[in-house]
């Protein structure tokens, strides 16, 4: 009997604990290696609001077929992005390669 009441005891603690907890939500934003400065400004203010919001950020350039060979610039448009949510997040991966994509990650600031 007393084994049984330490496992609820157990199970009431760990559900305590569970809704306590913070869940982290991911933003995606997408750009592409030739994006125009109109659409990069519009992609910058949905940016901003996910990181006031306290979401996590995740901005990525996709090459599509031929376009890899623009990798300098899809790294130039994420590092611009980081200098200017500065501000609002801070970056917590630099602009990696992965496959067809460039990821950035942006976690906001408290």
């Amino acid at each position: 009997m007393d084994y049984k009441k330490f496992l609820y005891e157990q199970k009431k603690r760990d559900k305590a604990l569970k809704s306590k907890a913070t869940k982290v939500t991911i933003k995606e934003i997408r750009f592409g290696p030739n994006t125009d400065e109109h659409d990069y400004e519009f992609k910058k203010k949905h940016a901003i609001k996910f990181l006031s919001e306290g979401s996590k950020l995740k901005a990525y350039v996709f090459f599509k077929g031929r376009s890899i060979i623009y990798k300098d610039q899809g790294q130039i448009l994420l590092l611009r992005l980081a200098q200017e949510l500065e501000d609002y997040g801070k970056v917590e991966q630099m602009p990696k390669l992965e496959g067809k994509r460039m990821i950035m990650f942006i976690a906001p600031k408290k």
